[in-house]
């Protein structure tokens, strides 16, 4: 966890390929039929605070170890959400719900693997899972890092 909070809050880059091979060896285990790999996106206010995605180093490293493509455009966040840290697991899936969106250009037909740092209720999972669903993805599978108590 102390990894995680490093990459996602202190700048610590040189974390996601060793987190990354944590996604690797959780995927190799498996039995999902991957097309795409794409990361849960911040919202541009966000991403413009803290500079990058973590989720998103994340996913590129992913898709380099798996020889899968990266869908870095697939998925959006089109408006803002507060953090879901403190939240209860209704807050937290009232404070995503209907906050992501899919290009279906992007997703449609295809099956997804979603990236994320933490799982805590698996509210934000859902709601970008349900995103692409509604824009035409195959199926949706989702990995974190790890997992928290909510």
């Amino acid at each position: 966890m102390e990894a995680v909070q490093a990459l996602k809050y202190e700048r610590a880059h040189s974390l996601a390929r060793p987190l990354a091979r944590r996604l690797f060896s959780c995927l190799q285990q498996q039995k999902w039929t991957i097309d795409m790999i794409a990361p849960i996106p911040l919202h541009i206010s966000r991403l413009k605070a803290r500079g990058y995605n973590q989720a998103q180093l994340l996913a590129e490293e992913l898709a380099q170890m798996s020889d899968l493509p990266l869908a870095a455009t697939g998925l959006k966040r089109q408006r803002s959400t507060t953090s879901q840290v403190g939240l209860t697991r209704e807050q937290r899936q009232a404070n995503v719900r209907g906050a992501f969106s899919a290009d279906p250009r992007i997703v449609s037909g295809l099956r997804l693997l979603l990236i994320d740092d933490v799982l805590t209720t698996g509210a934000t999972l859902q709601a970008c899972a349900e995103a692409a669903l509604t824009a035409g993805a195959a199926a949706v599978y989702g990995l974190t890092v790890t997992a928290a108590r909510a």
